[in-house]
Formats: structure tokens, C-alpha cells, sequence
């Protein structure tokens, strides 16, 4: 790109050296920098890329973006000079992939539970409907069916614009992207430009990060705010009416709102709703008229997560008739009250859940047709928000028998967690196990014929963090192998 065209995107700024007439990268990691092209020192939590300035002029940066001195050649290396290098980065980055969120459709879905769903949702339905469509989040960046991992529900900033570029030129017309709080009080969405913004629910998390449910709803606010105010645009924002946040969301912004819900009048609005182990069924009411709706997903939280798919997809313009005879087709999204296949005599669920809101929308989802017990397996990351561990152990109380275990433990102790989580529980049916992989094999040891177990917190993740290190896990391939061995010697017996 050229050089000048990139900088003068910058209102302040001081140059030492010569800048080259053209960068052909730009990057915040210094071991990823390409000979010829731009370094910016962005001040981290642990690291500060200012400490990082000689290794990336080794690997060939021949411009630093800094708000420090840093010492380097001005011969070979010009310095950009900025009074914040994060909120250059925030300009840079969308600068130099040419504003791609422009090119295309960009739904963003923010709100604490049912963001991998919804967005998940909708880019099957898409896909379905013979649209390139790009998706990214919690499981990762799919692009046209092709998965590719991410760190972050929402990437930085510079990660961001590049995977929006990278759906433009594989000419996708739709990317949904999961909208997390940190992103957006971080910066990591700036340059991108969203067409519609869903709220699915605010409950209970991250305030370790926000301090306060207030803070954490102005957070997720940012979303409706940033659709903007030219209304010669077609955007809308659409919002869940059943949960109380709705209003405060579509004050932020002055494009339509279209609601979505369950328990109230909605402009989308599901009702008859009959749950099923294998499926759900319930009738929607719309601006197109009523229309049956049947699923292969479980609970009723599926219903909502149907709700705000329907209302986004109407938004962009697909006829309601369409969008429901796809939703007859999707399958449950990995990692979200995933059923694990088997032919033993449990039933099994891998689920993300890791709020109280999860838990208890989990749990109700296998109620209507419980057996025998139900057993849930329940734990929570290490140096991560504490005050919800109790919360979060009274709700999951209402199973039968309840396995208290880590998830991603880091470098706190099992027993600081374990206590934090037990201070909640209503009955003396429960286990604490703080090794994940034993906590697994405890819930399978426990469970009889027509037992239902959840394992929760893991979903579709394969590793665990301890201490700083990522160890293979897998809460499904563990329970599998566990009960087959239980059951199948019963059948030998």
C-alpha cells in the first residue's frame, strides 16, 4: 500500500527517517513482520511491543509506529510517532484492507449467551441458500466452510480487518461476526462498519473485566451505537424483548428496530412452543404472517436463538417462508447441547455453558423428558471473574447430582475454585474433582441406565489451560470412552 495514503489517515504524528513509497504488511507481532513492513508497539496487559522494536527491524520492518523513544537506524528505519499507538492501530488497520466490512453484509451479534448459536445460524441458513457467507467467534473464522482458528470471540483490531478482507476476496456477501465485550470497549471492531446488530440477552459475567452490570450493558451497547446515523442506510438493529437490557440497546441507536421473543408481543414472536428430545416445534408470528416452524433443535432457548436468526435473515432481505424451511435443517451447533452420539443406555450433552443463565437454560432444555437423574458437570476458568462461581453452582443445584470440577484452571488453585463453586450449592448430591479429566470419569462412574449428563463449560473446545500451557482435552472422547467401558462390561456380566 502506499505509505503516505496509509499515515495520513493519522491527525498526529511526528516521522524520523525516510518512509519507503510503499508497506506491503503491517503488524503488532513482532514475529510476524514481513521484510518491508510496518511494526506497531502496541502497550499490552504483559508484553509492550515497544520492548519488541529490535526483533522486529531484524525481521525486516523498515517502519515503527511508537508513543516511546525507541532506538533504531533512521538510515534504514523510519519512525511514526503517535500519542497512542492503539488507537493508531484502530486507524491503520482498516486503512490498509481498503474498509472491507464495506464490501459486503455484516451482521454483528453481541449479548452473553446464544452468540455462537445465532451466528452460527445464520451462516447456515445462508450457506444453504447458495450465499458465500463467513462467520467467526467463539469456534473460530469459517469462510465458506473452511474453519481456521482464532484466539478471541472478537479478534484485534488488525486480525479483524484482515479476516473481513479475506471473505471479501473470496467474495462472501454476508459475514456474521460475534460481537464480545471487551472488543468493543477495546477497540478491536474499529473500522468496522455493521449492517445489523442483535442482542440476544445480558446476564451475570465478565465483571472482573466491567466492574458492574451497568458497565457491562454500556459495553454491549457500543454495538447499536456504532450502526451510526447516516439513515439513508438500510441497517436495523434487533433485539430480544424478553430480556429487560432490550430497551437500554435500542436507545443507542436510530435505525429500525425489529424485537424478537418468546414471553411478550414481538415483532417475531414464538408461541405453542412443544420441546422434544429430538427436536422442537412452535408456531411463528411475523410481519409475512404465521407460519409452523419445526427444528432439530433442543430447549427452548433454541426457540429465541430461532427468533433472532429469522429477524436478522428478514432484515437482509430473505423471504420468512425460506428461512423456515432451512431451520428445519440445522444441526445443532458444536459445542451447544451437542448430543453425543452413542447407542449406550445415557444420554449425553457437551455444552458451553458457563453463566447461570447458560446453565439454567440448559438444564430446563432436558426436563420435559427426564428418566432417571440428571447429572451436571460444572466448572470454571481459573483467575477469571469469581463473584459468579456461587451463582453459577446454585443454579446448577437443580440437577439430581452435580460434578464440580476446573475450566482452564491457569495458575489458581483447584482448591480456591472448588470452594468458591461449593459456597453455592443447595443440596449434598455433588462431587468436587478440580482435575477436569477425573471430574469426567467421576460423572460417567455415577450415572445409571436413562441417566442424562451435561457436561458444561468445555463445549466445542479441545484443550485445557494450566498454569500457561494448552493441554488436549476433550470432554466427549473422555465420557465416550468412560461409559462404554462401564456399560458394555454390565452387558458382559
Amino acid at each position: 500500500m502506499d505509505t503516505k495514503e496509509l499515515f495520513s489517515i493519522l491527525p498526529i504524528q511526528q516521522i524520523t527517517g525516510t518512509l519507503p513509497a510503499v508497506v506491503p504488511d503491517i503488524e503488532v507481532d513482532s514475529r510476524a513482520v514481513q521484510p518491508g513492513g510496518v511494526f506497531v508497539c502496541i502497550e499490552g496487559f504483559t508484553v509492550d511491543g515497544h520492548d519488541f522494536v529490535e526483533q522486529a527491524v531484524d525481521n525486516g520492518a523498515r517502519v515503527i509506529v511508537a508513543s516511546q523513544p525507541v532506538v533504531v537506524d533512521v538510515e534504514k528505519v523510519a519512525v511514526v510517532t503517535v500519542p497512542n499507538t492503539s488507537r493508531a492501530i484502530g486507524l491503520l488497520a482498516p486503512r490498509f484492507f481498503h474498509y472491507p466490512s464495506k464490501k459486503m453484509t455484516m451482521i454483528g451479534v453481541t449479548g452473553t449467551n446464544g452468540k455462537t448459536s445465532v451466528s452460527g445460524m445464520i451462516h447456515s441458513i445462508l450457506q444453504a441458500a447458495n450465499e458465500k457467507s463467513a462467520v467467526s467467534g467463539t469456534i473460530g473464522f469459517n469462510l465458506n466452510g473452511t474453519l481456521y482458528e482464532t484466539e478471541n470471540t472478537t479478534g484485534h483490531v488488525l486480525a479483524t480487518q484482515s479476516i473481513i478482507a479475506q471473505a471479501a476476496r473470496e467474495g462472501c456477501e454476508t459475514m456474521t461476526m460475534e460481537v464480545s465485550s471487551h472488543g468493543l470497549v477495546e477497540g478491536r471492531l474499529a473500522g468496522t462498519e455493521f449492517d445489523i446488530a442483535i442482542f440476544t440477552n445480558l446476564t451475570h459475567d465478565h465483571l472482573d473485566f466491567h466492574g458492574t452490570m451497568e458497565n457491562y450493558g454500556d459495553a454491549k451497547g457500543l454495538l447499536f451505537a456504532q450502526l451510526g446515523q447516516n439513515l439513508e442506510e438500510r441497517k436495523y438493529a434487533v433485539v430480544n424483548i424478553d430480556d429487560p437490557w432490550h430497551e437500554k440497546f435500542s436507545e443507542k441507536t436510530s435505525y429500525p428496530i425489529l424485537t424478537y421473543g418468546i414471553h411478550h408481543e414481538a415483532d417475531f414472536h414464538g408461541k405453542d412452543i412443544r420441546l422434544r428430545a429430538d427436536g422442537t416445534s412452535f408456531t411463528l408470528v411475523s410481519p409475512e404472517g404465521v407460519f409452523h416452524v419445526e427444528m432439530k433443535l433442543i430447549g427452548e432457548f433454541s426457540v429465541s436463538n430461532a427468533l433472532a436468526t429469522t429477524a436478522a435473515l428478514y432484515a437482509k432481505g430473505l423471504s420468512i417462508e425460506s428461512i423456515v424451511a432451512f431451520l428445519a435443517e440445522i444441526r445443532p451447533i458444536a459445542g451447544r447441547m451437542e448430543k453425543v452420539e452413542t447407542n449406550l443406555p445415557v444420554t449425553m450433552y457437551i455444552d458451553y455453558a458457563h453463566t447461570a443463565d447458560a446453565i439454567e437454560k440448559a438444564i430446563d432444555a432436558v426436563l420435559p423428558y427426564k428418566k432417571n437423574k440428571i447429572i451436571f458437570l460444572i466448572g470454571t476458568g481459573g483467575n477469571r471473574d469469581r463473584v459468579k462461581r456461587p451463582i453459577m453452582a446454585e443454579e446448577a443445584s437443580k440437577a439430581d447430582y452435580v460434578v464440580l470440577t476446573t475450566d482452564d484452571p491457569r495458575d489458581e488453585p483447584y482448591e480456591t475454585i472448588l470452594s468458591e463453586l461449593e459456597a453455592g450449592m443447595q443440596h449434598k448430591n455433588y462431587a468436587c474433582i478440580g482435575d477436569r479429566v477425573d471430574a469426567v470419569r467421576h460423572a460417567i462412574a455415577v450415572a445409571e441406565e436413562d441417566d442424562i449428563i451435561i457436561f458444561a463449560g468445555k463445549g466445542h473446545e479441545d484443550f485445557q489451560i494450566i498454569g500457561r500451557e494448552k493441554y488436549p482435552h476433550s470432554d466427549a472422547a473422555i465420557a465416550l470412552e468412560e461409559a462404554t467401558k462401564k456399560f458394555k462390561a454390565k452387558e458382559i456380566k
